[in-house]
């Protein structure tokens, strides 16, 4: 399991039998490189563009037309959680991008109404059959294991919306957050 810093452990607060509770603070990981655009701009839907724009080169180069898509703001009720997230993002990031980046972790405090937007994300089913899910899926386990609870069992093709919510912690918000309702976790 990663060395996740001790000011971001919170699954020992959070976690039940029934999985994670939720508050109406959510989480976002992401790379440090990011952090002064968000800060600035919020956080906009598909908003990694260094990224998007790395990538569209490189499907240039080899002939093929890119297509971007609009994907939501994934959020997550757990502070260990999103650092996860923070460190695919740096590891993404350090394939196409250089520099010396590392995880970082936003607090999400949203308006009620817009909070109550805030859904679980069932179209990470889809992630959750490759690798990179298998990969998320270990640590998770771990952070149920380490809580004193057994890896969390899931039929992905067979589980109720909420569950992807509570058992995993996974959840999109399908507008852009402004700046205002975010904040740096820091120790």
């Amino acid at each position: 399991m990663a060395n996740i810093p001790a000011f971001l452990k919170d699954a020992k607060d959070l976690l039940t039998e029934q999985g994670f509770t939720t508050s109406d603070t959510w989480y976002h990981g992401t790379s440090s490189a990011l952090v002064d655009s968000i800060q600035e701009q919020g956080l906009i839907r598909s908003g990694d563009k260094a990224l998007k724009d790395a990538a569209k080169k490189t499907m240039a180069t080899i002939g093929n037309n890119y297509t971007e898509s609009i994907e939501p703001v994934f959020l997550t009720q757990s502070k260990e959680l999103a650092f996860y997230w923070a460190e695919q993002a740096v590891r993404d990031r350090s394939v196409r991008v250089e520099g010396d980046e590392h995880p970082v972790v936003f607090a999400v405090t949203l308006p009620e109404a817009q909070n109550a937007q805030v859904k679980p994300d069932v179209g990470a089913a889809s992630l959750l059959l490759v690798k990179e899910g298998e990969n998320f899926m270990a640590y998770l386990a771990g952070i149920y294991q380490e809580n004193g609870f057994g890896a969390p069992e899931i039929d992905l093709m067979k589980a109720d919306r909420m569950e992807y919510l509570s058992t995993l912690g996974m959840a999109y918000f399908n507008e852009n957050i402004s700046a205002s309702c975010l904040n740096v976790i820091a120790d």
